[in-house]
């Protein structure tokens, strides 16, 4: 019985298309443990399942991408008869055999990847992990941003808890909605930097939008479910990304395959040119041979853009589009540094289901999804000045409530549920209040942070503590040119009086100030780099040093601490 089931794997094996079957006597072994297997503890043939059975699964274990070399290891015994048969009729994946036995007619390149992408990429596991402590997100704050501790406390708990609410168990889980957050203070003062770090560090779904951008209902102006849909998209990007580092070998074998394919031809598969060509392809000695590649046509392609390109267009007509123009190509002669990317892109395209892909991606967004939505305070009327609904304000608020609150958004990938998204929203509140928002909005928002305006010593911080601050990145600027740039302490301190006198008595932009008053004195210097460094190389030094000290500060920015704008005090 066990050499009929051995040799009908094999026959199923070839079937598949693989190119070298593994030995019969390899698969009878694999018959005789899948029986065994199956059979629990009692070990006996008898008690174990029919053959009928044992086929079936033996066969999903050769259609989920069993190798010759690696996929014949015994596998890890389950310790009961009928959970080993529950364990046998879930498939491999999740005993360490490569693929996934989901459907007999999926190939095994898919299933593979299928379960790959199914093995918690979309997990906060992954995307938020378990040394990302709220301590630990602080710290990483502060290496960019100065100051404003308490939004960076707040942020760093709404980060863990989404890691904590995936070690609950359903269906407690399912009733721990994000606490959404507000964020009030001046422009300048790092609400939109603590978003964009927050991003890099929770690995997650992330999407910055202004609210400015949307509009009512029916108005002119983007939906605000454009918002998710966006979100979407870039965690379809990020689940892409984060499989291609998976399979970043396999693919790198297979492109140089099909290269050397084209480069000495198929019957040479175990010749010593392969071998040699393989060496000279590694070296990138063969980037400029000519190789002939079927290129794609884009010609006829449906191209989607302006309103329609929302994410409202059925996938149907996507779908349709990609069927139809899906075997055209044009042969043409590349070299094979432009043909390598082309070839990676195609491999990866094979490897990675798009079916499976979308539904990681709407899983992370559903459970690990954020987004933040800046300048919301533009969307608020003050109510002293109100005048009715209006579309560019109200009408948006009315339209994120439900949005923020809960509710089932549809997208080309599918529909998506934001029941847990974290929303973090943002505004200055100049010319209004948080309390002039709609009552139900506010009530989505439950924290409320307020960030402080910067002073001199925050400005000097700003300049000085964080790794990438603007006084290094300026003095990387200069030294490309061959001049290397020094700022005496007492020029930085009048650095920052100057920007807060000047946000004082001007407007307060904040640490954007900053900005304008160091190129206003480094101008001169940028101006003549090229000219001082060369004139250094011929005097027989290596560089030129320029030193900016207090009063060359006050000489350059001088003129912008008199110019009062005496605007403000028109009546």
């Amino acid at each position: 019985m066990y050499r009929a089931l051995g040799g009908e794997l094999r026959h199923t094996w070839r079937l598949r298309g693989r190119r070298e079957a593994p030995q019969k006597d390899a698969l009878v072994d694999l018959a005789r443990r899948l029986w065994l297997w199956g059979a629990g503890d009692s070990g006996a043939s008898e008690a174990g399942p029919s053959v009928t059975r044992v086929a079936f699964d033996a066969r999903q274990w050769v259609h989920s991408g069993l190798r010759a070399s690696s996929g014949l290891a015994s596998p890890h015994r389950p310790t009961g008869g009928e959970g080993s048969n529950a364990e046998l009729k879930r498939g491999p994946a999740r005993r360490g055999v490569a693929g996934s036995a989901a459907s007999l007619g999926e190939p095994a390149a898919q299933q593979s990847e299928s379960d790959a992408a199914g093995d918690g990429l979309g997990s906060s596991e992954d995307c938020l992990g378990a040394e990302l402590t709220p301590t630990a997100v602080v710290e990483q704050l502060d290496r960019f941003i100065v100051g404003q501790a308490d939004a960076k406390r707040s942020v760093a708990i709404a980060l863990r808890n989404r890691w904590r609410r995936h070690k609950i168990s359903a269906p407690l889980n399912q009733e721990i909605v994000p606490k959404n957050i507000l964020m009030i203070g001046p422009t300048g003062c790092g609400k939109t930097e603590i978003a964009r770090r927050l991003a890099r560090l929770a690995n997650a779904p992330f999407v910055k939008v202004e609210a400015t951008k949307f509009t009512e209902v029916g108005f002119h102006g983007r939906d605000v479910d454009q918002i998710i849909r966006d979100l979407v998209d870039n965690a379809v990007v990020l689940m892409k990304s984060k499989l291609r580092q998976k399979l970043s070998a396999e693919v790198a074998k297979s492109v140089e395959d099909r290269i050397l394919e084209k480069l000495v031809g198929p019957s040479q598969d175990d010749s010593r040119d392969k071998k040699a060509f393989l060496d000279l392809l590694r070296k990138g000695a063969c980037d400029d041979q000519e190789i002939e590649f079927e290129v794609p046509s884009g010609s006829g392609r449906l191209a989607i853009d302006g309103p329609l390109a929302i994410g409202a267009m059925p996938e149907f007509f996507l779908k349709v589009d990609k069927m139809i123009h899906a075997h055209r190509a044009d042969k043409r002669k590349m070299k094979v540094s432009e043909v390598r990317p082309m070839i990676e892109e195609q491999e990866f395209d094979r490897l990675l289901p798009h079916d499976v892909l979308h539904r990681e991606a709407i899983k992370a967004v559903e459970q690990d999804g954020i987004v933040f939505i800046d300048e919301v305070d533009k969307i608020v009327v003050n109510r002293e000045h109100y005048h009715g609904a209006d579309a560019s304000s109200e009408g948006v608020q009315r339209d994120l409530l439900p949005i923020i609150e809960g509710s089932i958004v549809n997208t080309k990938y599918g529909n998506v549920s934001t029941d847990h998204i974290l929303f973090i929203c943002s505004g200055a509140f100049h010319q209004c209040k948080p309390s002039d928002m709609l009552a139900e909005l506010q009530g989505r928002l439950p924290i409320r942070v307020e960030l402080k305006g910067l002073t001199k010593n925050d400005f000097y911080r700003i300049l000085t503590e964080p790794e990438m601050n603007m006084i290094k990145q300026q003095k990387a600027l200069l030294e490309t040119e061959g001049v290397q740039l020094r700022f005496t302490d007492a020029a930085i301190w009048e650095i920052a009086r100057v920007a807060e006198e000047v946000n004082r008595t001007v407007h307060n932009i904040g640490a954007r100030r900053l900005h304008t008053v160091l190129e206003r004195i480094l101008e001169d210097i940028s101006f003549q780099a090229p000219e001082k460094a060369q004139q250094a190389r011929e005097a027989g030094k290596d560089a030129y040093q320029h030193v900016v000290e207090d009063r060359d500060v006050t000489t350059c920015v001088g003129n912008l601490v008199k110019k009062v704008d005496l605007s403000k005090y028109v009546l």
